[in-house]
């Protein structure tokens, strides 16, 4: 398997090296060279290797839940976590932060998403800042 996965990569890097040397050049417009054989099935490559990879991470993942069936009750934990956080942010955001000039570009709805996805960001960063600040902290004062 670990020869069949090397020779796989080598042909993949060979395929790719060959299509970069055929990418359209600096002076083309954006619009041609999007439109590029070389540069689409690279795309194609990409979406290849990124599908293989996501497949190969959840049948792990879903192996290591099976095997280990107490993983499987903090997973949960997580996961309903993570939806709770996910709520909460769609909650709080209000869809209607966008100024005029963007409006005739986006729903309501959209915006709300994207509000809710910041949301998401922001109340993740507090969580690891003080999941690594808090333990430092009372380190220090229980010494």
């Amino acid at each position: 398997m670990h020869k069949i996965l090397k020779i796989f990569l080598l042909v993949v890097g060979i395929v790719s090296a060959i299509l970069w040397y055929m990418l359209p050049p600096k002076d083309m417009p954006a619009v041609e060279a999007a439109q590029s054989g070389a540069m689409n099935t690279m795309f194609m490559i990409t979406y290849i290797l990124l599908g293989i990879a996501v497949l190969a991470s959840l049948v792990f993942t879903l192996m290591n839940l099976i095997a280990n069936p107490k993983g499987l009750k903090k997973t949960l934990f997580v996961v309903v976590g993570f939806l709770l956080v996910v709520a909460i942010a769609y909650v709080m955001s209000s869809g209607t932060d966008v100024s005029a000039d963007y409006a005739a570009m986006s729903t309501e709805s959209t915006v709300k998403r994207i509000g809710m996805g910041l949301n998401v960001f922001f109340i993740l960063v507090v969580v690891a800042v003080a999941s690594m600040v808090l333990p430092g902290i009372k380190n220090l004062f229980s010494k």
